[in-house]
This record gives structure tokens, C-alpha cells and sequence, in this order.
């Protein structure tokens, strides 16, 4: 287990998907502003789960998070987008309606960092979130991301175009 000061990332466990799906997934609304993708209701058990994990997929560095003071799982976490050549990857997470607030996120991104930088050897990390997504914001921003640009009108969510914000930190920069 990879560990923050408050939050400890961990392998997903089979126990762990029906609460990531039913906490996450099942919140049309949140689901619809997290994801690239349109929404569609996915079968309990499902092999398309969102939350199931495919080991031999190395572009992809998938993780369950879960609370350092008593083991709670409190959310999700990955790498995305792995680029052993550019040395490069994107950030993306997830938290549990109720462990938001509670400054997990700046926390799992800093071990994100951690792990990306000092585990895998990359060169740069990126986030892009929705523009009104302050909770990402600033956790990216506490962790010393940079903001690079806004994507206009880039994601279509509900119904509406939404700008993204693009984020990126170099190691070199990295705290």
C-alpha cells in the first residue's frame, strides 16, 4: 500500500466494487461530470463494471483509496494515459460522498505525485477537471500543479458544454 498522511492507496478488491458502483458510479449526475462518457446503467456484477480493474492493462494504474484511521474505503484513484516514452500520465480520483471535505483529496493526489515521480519515473503529470470543480482544483494546486490552459466548451455534461481546466506538474517541480 502506497501511504499519505491521511489516505493509503491499495489494490481495488472484489469486495470493494459494489461500493465504488453504488457510492459512485450509480450517481448519474457525478458520474456524468467524472467521466469522458455518456452515463448507461450497468448490471450489478457486470464484466463492464467501471470500477472492475484489468491487471494486464499497464497503461492504467488503478487504486482502491481508503482511510489510514480505520481502513473505511473512501474512494478511488489511478494513473490514466501511462506514456512510457513521454514519461507522462494523468491524474484522476474519485471520493465517496461522505469522505469529501475532509482533505483526502489533496492527500491522494500528493501520493499520486509520489507514486508517478518516485515509483514509475515520469516526467510529468496532468489533471484536467471541470472549471467548476474547485475541490480538484485545489487539491491539484496545494500539490503544486500548474494551471495551463482552459478547453472551451470541451465536455459535454447534462446536457451542456462545460470548459475543463488543464493542469500539469513536472518532477522537477514536484514538492
Amino acid at each position: 500500500m502506497l501511504r499519505g498522511s491521511k489516505v493509503g492507496l491499495r489494490a481495488r478488491h472484489q469486495e470493494d466494487i459494489p461500493i465504488l458502483e453504488a457510492e459512485l458510479y450509480d450517481d448519474v449526475v457525478n458520474a456524468s461530470r467524472a467521466e469522458g462518457r455518456p452515463w448507461r446503467p450497468i448490471t450489478p456484477g457486470s464484466k463492464d463494471s467501471r470500477a472492475a480493474v484489468d491487471d494486464k492493462e499497464e497503461g492504467h494504474a488503478p487504486f482502491s483509496v481508503v482511510a489510514l484511521d480505520g481502513g473505511a474505503l473512501v474512494g478511488i484513484a489511478s494513473l490514466w494515459d501511462i506514456d512510457t516514452h513521454n514519461r507522462s500520465a494523468h491524474v484522476g480520483l474519485g471520493l465517496l460522498p461522505s469522505a469529501r471535505g475532509r482533505g483526502y483529496g489533496t492527500d491522494v493526489v500528493a501520493v499520486l505525485c509520489h507514486y508517478g515521480f518516485a515509483v514509475r519515473s515520469l516526467h510529468r503529470l496532468q489533471i484536467e477537471t471541470l472549471s467548476d470543480n474547485v475541490a480538484m482544483l485545489r487539491s491539484a494546486e496545494r500539490n503544486g500543479f500548474v494551471r495551463e490552459g482552459v478547453l472551451r466548451s470541451s465536455a459535454w455534461v447534462m446536457g451542456e458544454f462545460l470548459d475543463e481546466v488543464l493542469l500539469g506538474l513536472l518532477v522537477e517541480d514536484w514538492k
